[in-house]
């Protein structure tokens, strides 16, 4: 049975915080690989990036480049709606039932669990894994293993503001995505 953590995002852009999370996880939980999974944002909320789907896609496709255990899940970008972690995840295990499917969430995501849709049922079909966040308790009343990994004070929407701003964003992103974004006007002041 191969084990395969999920991570989620908008990976908008992707950066090294995502694939340190992802590379300690793989290594310290002993998975087979790691799916990124895309969120799908959908066309009626206020968009905050000038950024595709399409761009999204490549950025994650440059950022995994060379990792043979790193993959893309693109299953709630082909649903094209609202998509809650629960269908997701009935979704595949019902494509792949040989597999074991584990969620990796950060320590914050993990004292909002109590509010996740159909936490319950979900619990029964996927481990959750969480990554030690500061300020957060990360206590939870449900079985949720946590993984002390390196600490990356990093969001997407930090990069962006960067970018936005002119300051470099060497060492946070990889080289090629820079280049990508550069090439196409990503995240510029308008």
């Amino acid at each position: 049975m191969k084990k395969i953590g999920i991570l989620g995002g908008t990976f908008d852009p992707p950066h090294i915080g995502h694939l340190i999370i992802a590379d300690q996880i793989l290594h310290k939980c002993g998975l087979d690989e790691i799916r990124f999974m895309p969120n799908y944002i959908p066309p009626h909320k206020e968009k905050q990036t000038n950024t595709t789907v399409k761009d999204r896609l490549h950025m994650l496709e440059l950022a995994i480049e060379g990792h043979d255990r790193f993959k893309i899940e693109t299953i709630e970008l082909e649903r094209k709606e609202k998509s809650y972690t629960y269908d997701t995840m009935v979704i595949l295990k019902e494509k792949e039932p040989d597999h074991q499917f584990f969620f990796l969430i950060g320590g914050d995501m993990a004292d909002y669990l109590p509010k996740w849709h159909r936490i319950d049922e979900l619990m029964e079909i996927v481990q959750f894994i969480a990554v030690h966040r500061p300020t957060y308790e990360g206590k939870t009343e449900y079985p949720v293993k946590f993984v002390d990994i390196p600490e990356i004070h990093l969001s997407s929407s930090v990069i962006r503001q960067k970018i936005g701003n002119g300051e470099s964003v060497k060492y946070l992103l990889k080289d090629s995505i820079i280049q990508y974004i550069e090439e196409n006007g990503l995240y510029g002041k308008r």
